[in-house]
């Protein structure tokens, strides 16, 4: 009997770095925390178009993908989850917005060394920006692509 494929939920979550400076959301959900913008990608969208729609959604600021800091695979029994995590810059001095809409409560920049200070859902902006400062790899925006894009170094 063949297997059933494991419904898998496709996430993009954004690391935005200004200078010194990160921006995160206030989520509506999950007890009102603090956290990185990201969502699931919707159908016949990108994960790279995902995340910079939950990005400008969420926060009120556009921004351009600048490389990959992290794919995590998250199996959870009957689904699984599998994550991007990007790392992103503005593209316009548009300010966070500061107001509550039905995707966020509001947004800011913070430094890194006021992460512990705030209300996070959980513990990965800590993580990801204390790896970033670090030294973390970046990696090419170039490693996701369709199924079915060109190989440009190989000849016809």
């Amino acid at each position: 009997m063949p297997k059933r494929a494991i419904p898998t939920i496709l996430a993009a979550l954004v690391v935005v770095c200004k200078g010194d400076r990160y921006l995160l959301v206030r989520e509506r959900k999950r007890g009102q925390g603090w956290f990185l913008p990201g969502g699931r990608a919707e159908p016949g969208e990108s994960l790279a178009e995902a995340a910079l729609r939950e990005t400008l959604e969420e926060t009120g600021v556009p921004v351009e993908l600048n490389g990959i800091l992290r794919i995590e695979h998250l199996p959870r029994g009957s689904h699984a989850r599998l994550r991007f995590v990007f790392l992103a810059r503005p593209i316009s001095d548009a300010p966070p917005k500061h107001f509550p809409d039905r995707e966020s409560l509001s947004a800011g920049w913070f430094m890194s060394g006021e992460l512990e200070d705030l209300n996070l859902h959980g513990e990965e902006p800590v993580i990801y920006i204390r790896h970033l400062e670090a030294g973390a790899a970046v990696y090419p925006l170039e490693l996701l692509k369709f199924h079915g894009a060109p190989y440009p170094l190989l000849k016809a």
